[in-house]
């Protein structure tokens, strides 16, 4: 029996597989997530900025886009530089605040408190107070990278050590002085230490932002060497990748990016952790020119997200900062258990 050699024999035509193949890759597809979740973004920023406004329209949107454009910042500088801890340090659990950059911002402002008062540090200029965190955060990161991973006999795993070590350090010598305070400024203080991301001050954005692209430009252009980083030192070493100036290169980008947004909105420690690992689930691609712009993407979802429940749903009762950390602090705990169960 002659059969039509355009079908097969159940009689559907060869190419429909074939198309339905394409069709489930194209929606399985990371350019399609990419857009899913940007169109998410879009849908949340735009109820945030519009929904419920108390006023004016104008006064509304000045002040609400100035907080969109924070959390734009901080989700950019977070998301990036965490994926690219991990990448380099080949470890998924670890984020760059291990390396005690909010225990330095913590230390800081207690200094200041601590030698001046509550009074002083109300009154203290921002800009030049922003200017010293970053400086000192970065100036002490850039150091330790130095140090510790510019002889031959030096590790990353030695690197994270001393980071935690110190991040201890600087932790136990804050609340030793914190504890000597009177009841006012250890309030004043203990305001300063959460997160916050809304009416943020116009120059210090401009600032940090202006910072965060110069981080995310000395990253873009080692995206694919990113890519081979991933495969371990030796593998990438072999590959022809100078691995010392990479990493150096791109520590220096994360030092400057987490300093930056940390001196701008405080402290947010489980924050990378969460979009980190979530944009390697979301992605469904190892490369890191998806999972650096699905991390980014994903904690606008966390922070816009979470500040439309708090404010809408729940009348300003908490702080975004809070609930970030109670739910980063579970989920880091189910990652060790997960890592320890295999």
């Amino acid at each position: 029996m002659l059969t039509d050699p355009t079908t097969t024999e159940s009689g559907a035509l060869p190419d429909a597989g074939l198309h339905r193949g394409r069709l489930a890759i194209s929606w399985a597809s990371p350019a399609f997530r990419l857009a899913l979740l940007g169109a998410v973004v879009l849908g949340l920023a735009a109820a945030y900025l519009f929904t419920d406004v108390p006023g004016s329209l104008g006064y509304a949107l000045r002040i609400r886009s100035l907080t969109v454009a924070a959390m734009i910042v901080v989700a950019t500088a977070v998301g990036v530089s965490t994926v690219v801890f991990h990448t380099i340090t080949q470890n998924r659990i670890l984020t760059p605040s291990i390396m005690g950059f909010d225990a330095f911002y913590v230390l800081i402002s207690t200094l200041i408190v601590f030698s001046s008062g509550s009074a002083a540090f109300l009154a203290f200029d921002q800009l030049t107070l922003w200017l010293v965190q970053v400086v000192v955060m970065v100036a002490f990161s850039v150091l330790l990278f130095t140090w510790l991973f510019g002889g031959k006999r030096r590790s990353i795993h030695l690197m994270l050590l001393v980071g935690i070590v110190l991040g201890t350090f600087f932790r136990s010598f804050a609340e030793w002085m914190q504890r000597m305070l009177d009841p006012l400024d250890f309030q004043v203080l203990t305001d300063a230490m959460f997160a916050s991301l809304t009416r943020p001050d116009e120059t210090l954005l401009a600032l940090t932002a202006g910072l965060v692209v110069l981080g995310c430009a000395a990253v873009v252009p080692l995206l694919r060497v990113l890519d081979v980083l991933t495969l371990g030192e030796p593998a990438a070493v072999g590959l022809g990748v100078d691995h010392k100036r990479v990493v150096m290169t791109l520590f220096v980008g994360v030092s400057v990016m987490i300093a930056a947004s940390t001196a701008l909105v405080g402290p947010i420690l489980f924050f990378g952790l969460i979009v980190a690992n979530l944009a390697y689930s979301w992605a469904g691609s190892f490369r890191h020119v998806w999972t650096l712009p699905t991390a980014v993407l994903l904690g606008m979802v966390c922070l816009l997200g979470g500040q439309l429940v708090l404010e809408r749903v729940l009348g300003y009762g908490g702080t975004l900062s809070t609930v970030i950390d109670f739910a980063g602090g579970l989920f880091f705990l189910y990652l060790v258990l997960r890592k320890g169960a295999r």
